[in-house]
């Protein structure tokens, strides 16, 4: 079991709190979404929470934001994010 929220920012689920049941090939997923400033630096923005298919820990950039992709399944409910 993975929690699954579209909209995840300092402990509130904007869009309601759900679950999902891993599948095969899936982990609990959280994709941390960051705005980058005129300076270059990451300002955390929300995360998103689901089961993902084939998920791999993985950094996307681009001009106006990163995304931190992490995977896991070492237990159920994994995927809350630390620290935002």
């Amino acid at each position: 079991m993975c929690y699954k929220c579209k909209k995840y920012h300092l402990g509130i689920c904007y869009e309601g709190m759900r679950s999902c049941t891993l599948k095969y090939h899936q982990t609990c997923a959280v994709e941390n979404i960051y705005l980058l400033t005129g300076k270059g630096r990451s300002m955390y923005f929300y995360s998103k929470l689901s089961c993902m298919t084939n998920c791999e820990d993985i950094n996307f950039l681009s001009f106006e934001k990163r995304t931190e992709l992490i995977c896991c399944k070492h237990k159920n409910y994994c995927n809350l994010p630390e620290g935002v």
